[in-house]
Order: C-alpha cells, then structure tokens, then sequence
C-alpha cells in the first residue's frame, strides 16, 4: 500500500468540510491504511528508492503507525507535501497525520490548531557554503544570496539573524528542497539556510560533497515532531505513544531481534506493560495488546531507525547529538509506560 499522491491545491470546500474527526481511528481501519503526510523528497527522512518505495526517518514513523494500529507497517498511503499546503492538507482531513520535518511554535499549535504529538528530532538552523567562497562563519555572509523554503520557521529565523548581526542579504525563495539543491548547484544562491539535518541531506545527495561546507553557527531550536489536528485527541494518543514506544524501546534496550522473545515476559515490568503481557495499556487505546511490539517490530526502536536512515554510517552522518538518550547526555525520553 505504498501510493504516492501529490497533493496540490485544495479547494476552499474541501477545507471548509474538514475538522477533526472524533473517530480518526475508526475511519482509518474502514479505509485500511493510514494516510500519512510526508516531504516531497529529502534522503534519509523521506525518499523514494528505485523501486518507488518511501523510506527514511519520517517514513518509519508513519510505518510505526500503520503497525499499531494494523500489524502492518505497509498500510500506510504517503502522501508528499511541500511546505505551503502541508496545514492545509491536514486540516482538510486528506491526511490522518504529518510526518516531514515540521518545526513545533507556539503559533502552529495555537493558531493554526495542530496538535504536535512529540518530538522526534532536536534540530536547529544552520547554513551550507560552496567551500570555494572561502567563508568560515555566517556572520561573514553579507550581501549573500540566500536559498531559502518558502512558508517556514527558517525564513522568519533568517531575518532575526541577519538584523541582529546588521547584515544584509538577498533572498532566493524555493519552494522543496529539491529545487533548493538545483538554485544552489547552479549558483543562483550563495548559501542555502534550513534546518542542519537538512543541509546534511542536501550535502550527501551532492556528487561531490566534500566541495560544501556547513557552518559552525547553529541560529535556532527546530523541534521537529509528528502532528495530527486539533481535537482528534484519541488519534493523537496512537501516533504519540507509538512515537514513545520507539524511544522507551531503544531505553529499555528492546530491539527488532528480540521484541518476540521479551514479549513472552521479563522481569521487567515496564517491558511487560510496553509489550503487551501486562496491563492492558492497548486496550486504552483501542488497540490491540501487542500495538507497541508490532511499532519495535516496523522497523526497530528509535535507535536502530536513526542508525538506519541517518546515522553516523549512513551518506547523511548524522551524530546523535541532542537525539541521543537521555541517559547518555541527550534530550531523548519517552513518558512512562504506567
């Protein structure tokens, strides 16, 4: 159930018909497949590979979904959005939920009525370079021409920056990173500004990487999470505990090798009640005992998706840096499974 739609222009009926479901859940199982909102292509977070297969970090997100709520991490139609429409699509209700590198703010959860789910990845917004421009820090950046998405937290960020430091630059709006990397490539911009695993997707994806050069300065936090609408809280709890379920496994050290073996039952009760064999946290959920096991079994706990997809032995290179546990020096922890 892999099905690529892209989603363009919506209609002003279309939103004015949507709102948040009561029974998200519901209209899920009918449909048999979670609709999940993706990037329109970024390596490591979500792309399609040569036989037209999403994967990447976000895309094991909707698939840990897709498990916990059916078994199956396949059920999943993504659908890629860019930057402009992706509120818009959700609201609509033509997607249950979003998963592409969407930036927490008080104004998107507030104003435009999103409801974030968590946070699966601390980023911040940094800056690339041609290597041959001979920069060494963004503050050496005036009168740059700057590549930057249109319709995100990065444009407003970029501004603050650049007043604050008295520099000058040029904009050079795009609309998906893809077009970002062909501006850039082509030299119609000087600098390309988005969050720094972006700029290391971006980098990766070049022929010859070691020609850019990221910058030391980190300008921003870029909290970047899964989100569902306002007052479909029941849907929410799935995509959230199942978020969760990823972190506590990598915690508690269940992997996708021994998830069938633990869920016979440990010593550990935490475990237990993670994977099914006690209490019946499922069933608050309306799903099945063994939801979490299923999300573990999709594609690994949090660990093993971000050594997959982005890690320090993948072409993004990614450190775990901020996204590491919190027992070994990150911002990483789940709530407890009580």
């Amino acid at each position: 159930m892999n099905k690529s739609v892209f989603l363009g222009a919506l209609t002003v009926a279309g939103l004015m018909a949507s709102g948040a479901s009561a029974d998200t859940l519901q209209e899920v199982r009918d449909r048999g497949a979670v609709n999940c909102g993706i990037s329109t292509g970024l390596v490591g977070f979500a792309s399609q590979d040569a036989n037209g297969d999403w994967q990447g970090f976000d895309v094991a997100v909707c698939r840990a979904v897709a498990a916990a709520v059916f078994g199956d991490p396949t059920a999943v139609n993504f659908n890629p959005v860019t930057n402009q429409v992706r509120f818009e699509v959700l609201n609509s209700g033509e997607i249950d939920m979003l998963a592409r590198n969407t930036t927490w703010t008080f104004s998107r959860d507030v104003d435009l009525k999103l409801e974030f789910t968590g946070i699966n990845y601390y980023d911040g917004q940094g800056f690339m370079v041609p290597r041959a421009l001979g920069v060494s820090s963004a503050t050496e950046l005036d009168g740059a021409r700057v590549c930057i998405q249109k319709g995100t937290t990065t444009e407003l960020n970029l501004a603050d920056f650049f007043r604050a430091n008295n520099i000058n630059f040029e904009p050079v709006p795009i609309s998906t990173a893809a077009e970002a990397q062909q501006q850039y490539l082509a030299e119609a911009c000087d600098v390309y500004t988005t969050d720094a695993s972006g700029l290391a997707a971006t980098r990766a994806a070049f022929e010859t990487p070691g020609d850019h050069v990221v910058l030391p300065e980190i300008i921003s936090k870029e909290p970047l999470g899964p989100l569902v609408r306002h007052g479909d809280s029941e849907w929410g709890d799935i995509v959230r505990w199942s978020l969760n379920a990823l972190i506590a496994a990598e915690e508690l050290g269940v992997t996708s090798a021994n998830v069938d073996e633990l869920a016979a039952g440990t010593d550990n009760p935490e475990i237990n009640r993670l994977l099914g064999t006690e209490g019946n946290l499922g069933e608050m959920l309306g799903l099945s005992a063994d939801w979490a096991a299923n999300v573990i079994k999709a594609g690994g706990n949090y660990g093993e998706i971000f050594e997959t997809h982005i890690g320090e032995n993948t072409p993004i290179g990614l450190a775990r840096g901020l996204n590491a546990q919190w027992t070994e020096g990150g911002l990483l922890y789940s709530p407890p499974f009580r």
